[in-house]
């Protein structure tokens, strides 16, 4: 006659072991793993706002690139581009880059009635063009005075340069 051995049963350790998920000390520690999570989201959110905010060049504004869709950022100015970041991202990246070369200033006005909720207070609204592309950015006045000065100060037309 044979006889089987068996080794004996290992419990498991896993989510799906329900002596785990019965134990009263689980939704408090699923509850406090949920909490850190979002508060080290913030805080990312948070420390990439100040990385961008304290580069030299920075300036909060608000796009809308195609339709009536405004959406808040930070654009920074480089020496050959102008950058837009999207302010609730955690991407390294800039969103949109704009060439120096390429972006033409239109004008500016105050927003219409239908454009007062969607932006910050107290902005004006910036028409450009980029590469036959228009588009509209919200910032504040003294944004738009750096953004002019910084278009009006690139190489002049005509003398081997890029514009």
């Amino acid at each position: 006659m044979l006889s089987s051995t068996t080794a004996p049963v290992q419990p498991t350790l896993g989510l799906d072991n329900p002596a785990l998920m019965n134990d009263p000390q689980f939704p408090f520690i699923a509850l406090a793993g949920l909490f850190l999570l979002v508060v080290l989201t913030l805080c990312l959110f948070g420390v990439r706002r100040l990385q961008l905010r304290r580069t030299l060049g920075t300036a909060d504004a608000s796009i809308c690139t195609s339709g009536n869709r405004w959406r808040m950022g930070v654009c920074r100015y480089q020496a050959m581009e102008l950058e837009w970041f999207t302010l609730l991202s955690l991407a390294p990246r800039p969103r949109y880059r704009f060439r120096r070369s390429s972006l033409e200033l239109l004008g500016r006005r105050k927003p219409h009635d239908g454009e007062i909720p969607k932006v910050a207070p107290d902005v004006v609204i910036v028409s450009l063009r980029h590469e036959g592309q228009e588009f509209k950015m919200a910032m504040k006045f003294d944004a738009y005075a750096g953004l002019s000065s910084w278009l009006e100060a690139g190489p002049v037309v005509g003398i081997g340069t890029w514009r």
